[in-house]
């Protein structure tokens, strides 16, 4: 899992809207070190072993760097995702990267915030919903892409994609922040029978779930240190870095790496 990705660039990065809590026009990032950010994401992803594909931003698209928001995968298929109007830009060139690298593609005609709300876990698919997705996208992508769909709600805006709130380290072995989910999106999840570390309000709060595992290494935000020790203590080895630029437009290491390799 985790071992191919496709991930853009911070080139034109900037926060020229505010579509989430984190994000202030006024508190605008510092290029040079969003780029050094990047590239140390980038360098982690390869010494983790994986492979990185790069699709170059756009001068128009200032989210692009999170490249998760674009899609979601399966095999050789992808279902575009349906970006709020502010990110809209991006998708023609996220659909020009499928097509011309051999993907079937199809976009969802409803809302749908892609590889954010939608975590691949073995056969099962969980599928957020309640601020930037509608469910009604979950069954398109059940049916394009053959998954088992786990509905999951968050409970606000600060958790506006589900990769903020759940973090698949493994296929049996989930994190996440309780108090962001509604008791039956928790009740769902716990009656999984997966092994669930639960991450309080302020790492979660600070992208500690916004990672990306391979269920050997884990990439993740520096500043969780509960939950980094958490997972060494299970045997993973867990590499840190900083995403004090990055998190100034609301994402994380998850944010900006799309998977490629769900079987």
């Amino acid at each position: 899992m985790n071992t191919v990705l496709l991930m853009s660039d911070a080139r034109y990065f900037r926060v020229d809207y505010v579509i989430n809590p984190y994000m202030d026009t006024a508190v605008q990032p510092d290029p040079a070190a969003a780029a050094a950010e990047h590239d140390a994401l980038v360098r982690a992803h390869l010494a983790a072993g994986r492979k990185v594909e790069l699709l170059p931003s756009a001068p128009e698209c200032p989210d692009m760097v999170y490249t998760a928001n674009a899609a979601v995968v399966r095999g050789r298929r992808a279902v575009l995702a349906n970006l709020p109007p502010e990110r809209r830009a991006e998708t023609p060139y996220h659909r020009e990267w499928f097509s011309g690298n051999g993907f079937e593609v199809i976009q969802s005609p409803y809302e749908f915030s892609g590889q954010g709300d939608a975590l691949a876990c073995g056969n099962l698919l969980l599928a957020g919903h309640g601020q930037r997705t509608d469910p009604r996208a979950h069954d398109v992508v059940a049916d394009f892409l053959g998954y088992e769909i786990v509905p999951l709600r968050t409970t606000g805006p600060r958790w506006y994609d589900l990769d903020l709130v759940v973090a698949v380290l493994g296929p049996e072995l989930l994190a996440y922040h309780p108090e962001a989910l509604d008791e039956p999106s928790r009740a769902r999840l716990r009656g999984l029978g997966r092994e669930l570390i639960e991450v309080g309000e302020q790492e979660a709060s600070g992208f500690a779930l916004n990672l990306v595992s391979d269920g050997t290494t884990v990439t993740m935000t520096a500043g969780a240190p509960k939950l980094a020790a958490e997972l060494r203590e299970r045997g993973l080895t867990v590499v840190e870095l900083d995403t004090t630029q990055l998190r100034k437009g609301g994402g994380g290491v998850r944010c900006t790496a799309l998977t490629l390799d769900n079987p």
